[in-house]
C-alpha cells in the first residue's frame, strides 16, 4: 500500500519525508525478521532487491560527521577506503547504535535514508540506484519500504558513488 496511507508503519521522520520518495510503498513485517538476511529468507525477497543503510561516524580532528551509507544486501560498502576518502576524514567507524537511534528517531534495524537529519550526507552506491525497486527500512523494525532505488539518489543530501567492494 502507499506509504502515505500507513504513517503508523513509519518512524515519524520517515513519514515527514515521504515527499522525497514519491510512489514509496510500505508493508508490515515481523519485527523479529527486520535484519536483512532473515527478512529476505522469510519474505522470499532476493538480496539484490534489498538495500541496507548503515550509519557511520567520521572524524577529522575535533570535527565529527555522521553519514548514511546505502548498498545492496549482496554487497559490502568499502567504509575504510572509499567512504573515508569521500568524506575527507582520517578516522571512520560504524556509529554507536544507541546514538544512531537517538539522532535519527528511527529504530536500529529499520534505519533508512528517508528522513535522516538534513546535514547528514547520504552516500548511495550506484548499484542501488540502478537496481529498480528495492526494499529498505521504514524507520521501524516492523515495516519495510519498497521504492525505486533511483529515488534515493534524489534525496536532498544524496551523493551517488561507487561504494561497494567488488
Amino acid at each position: 500500500m502507499a506509504a502515505s496511507e500507513r504513517p503508523d508503519l513509519l518512524a515519524p521522520p520517515v513519514a515527514a519525508a515521504l515527499e522525497h520518495v514519491p510512489g514509496a510503498r510500505v508493508a508490515p513485517i515481523d519485527a523479529a525478521l527486520a535484519d536483512t538476511a532473515a527478512f529476505c529468507e522469510a519474505y522470499d525477497v532476493a538480496p539484490e532487491a534489498s538495500a541496507n543503510c548503515v550509519v557511520v561516524e567520521a572524524r577529522r580532528g575535533e570535527e565529527t560527521t555522521l553519514a548514511a551509507v546505502m548498498v545492496l544486501a549482496t554487497d559490502r560498502a568499502d567504509i575504510n577506503r572509499v567512504v573515508r576518502k569521500h568524506l575527507g576524514v582520517r578516522k571512520i567507524s560504524f556509529a554507536d547504535q544507541a546514538k544512531a537511534q537517538e539522532l535519527t528517531g528511527m529504530q536500529q534495524g529499520g534505519i533508512t535514508p528517508v528522513g535522516l537529519p538534513g546535514e547528514w550526507p547520504v552516500l548511495v552506491d550506484e548499484a542501488v540506484v540502478a537496481a529498480g525497486l528495492v526494499v529498505v527500512g521504514a524507520g521501524l523494525r516492523g515495516a519495510k519500504l519498497l521504492l525505486d532505488g533511483a529515488a534515493l539518489a534524489a534525496l536532498p543530501a544524496a551523493q551517488v558513488i561507487a561504494l561497494a567492494m567488488r
